[in-house]
């Protein structure tokens, strides 16, 4: 692989890759325009820095844009697996779900899943505690096989091991729940023919990897394999406050936070908590079981924007979007040692 430096290119405007022309396209790129001298712009020497850091640990793709401008780009049409960040695109389904009448993020699963009704704490399980980890479910990353015979009909069998809303428990078998939730909402529908119609073409995406199991069940949590300027449309889509899939009021739920961790919710961490935050590596944090993670004041960075959020996946996947800088930036990694807090202190020269 060049060094990065090596295939550093000049400054230029974005190109909506894979996008036909579409007001969407139009509005965004004019909202860009407008904004982009009233930010701070981001120092060459600095993106420079972030990246060689990002070469050095293992990375594979490297693509930063602000305001609509490519400032460093490397390997971006290269396809790459996004691991967990695969759950952000089903989480925007379930929130173009509720705009569309499907469902209400608040409603019990048990009302549409009826063999959750059997378990008192199952019960009251809503459809935004699935998305957002806090159901209280155990976590099951067995699912994550991709010979599991019927995924969603093992995950509504998941024991309950915490109260609904009280802890964080990252794994795929709350997601598998809403897929079957979702399922029964569309009445012969299918969620991935729902995604793709409803999100993907929208983003000018085609269908994913989805690593069905025998039952046809996708799996939600991980799995799909994206180019940096591909998974860099959802960024677009943060900065677009969420056209052309949902609206500004639907996205926003995505920023703040849960009870059992502030910095996460449906499928994006945020860094909120900053800059008096505590700042430790997530991907690591997320290694430990479910009773010993401790995500009090958590961020990702103290000298980092509060407005930063971010998409991560196992072995150094990240997709970061800072709003208040119209900055989208995307890295890609074949595993290696990783600090996100470090990365972003290069990156913006703090």
């Amino acid at each position: 692989m060049k060094h990065l430096t090596d295939s550093m290119r000049t400054v230029r405007p974005l190109k909506l890759d894979g996008l036909k022309p579409s007001s969407f396209g139009i509005v965004l790129l004019l909202f860009l325009a407008e904004t982009a001298s009233a930010i701070t712009s981001i120092d060459p020497a600095a993106v420079r820095a972030a990246a060689e850091y990002s070469a050095r640990h293992r990375g594979a793709s490297f693509l930063a844009i602000q305001a609509g401008r490519t400032l460093s780009e490397q390997n971006a049409k290269t396809p790459h697996k996004i691991y967990s960040g695969t759950k952000a695109f089903w989480d925007l389904t379930a929130l173009a779900a509720a705009e569309d009448g499907l469902l209400n993020l608040d409603e019990r699963v048990a009302d549409t899943v009826t063999s959750m009704r059997s378990d008192p704490r199952k019960a009251q399980v809503t459809i935004r505690q699935l998305l957002d980890f806090d159901s209280g479910l155990e976590p099951q990353f067995f699912l994550h096989e991709t010979q599991s015979g019927d995924r969603d009909a093992t995950a509504r069998r998941a024991r309950m091991v915490a109260e609904p809303g009280r802890a964080f428990i990252y794994g795929p078998a709350a997601l598998q729940v809403f897929h079957q939730a979702l399922r029964e909402k569309l009445r012969g529908d299918s969620p991935t023919r729902y995604l793709e119609r409803r999100v993907l073409h929208r983003l000018g995406l085609r269908s994913q990897r989805y690593l069905a199991d025998r039952a046809g069940n996708p799996l939600l949590a991980t799995g799909w394999i994206l180019t940096a300027r591909q998974w860099a449309k959802l960024g677009q889509l943060v900065l677009a406050n969420g056209a052309p899939v949902v609206s500004r009021n639907s996205l926003q739920q995505c920023w703040r936070g849960t009870t059992a961790n502030r910095a996460f919710s449906l499928g994006w961490w945020n860094n909120r908590a900053a800059p008096n935050g505590r700042e430790f590596d997530f991907e690591q944090a997320l290694i430990a079981k479910w009773q010993n993670q401790d995500w009090r004041d958590a961020c990702l960075c103290r000298d980092a924007p509060s407005d930063l959020v971010a998409c991560i996946g196992s072995e150094g996947q990240r997709l970061y979007v800072i709003p208040s800088l119209q900055l989208i930036v995307v890295r890609q990694a074949n595993g290696g040692s990783f600090s996100d807090a470090h990365f972003l202190r290069l990156l913006l020269g703090r």
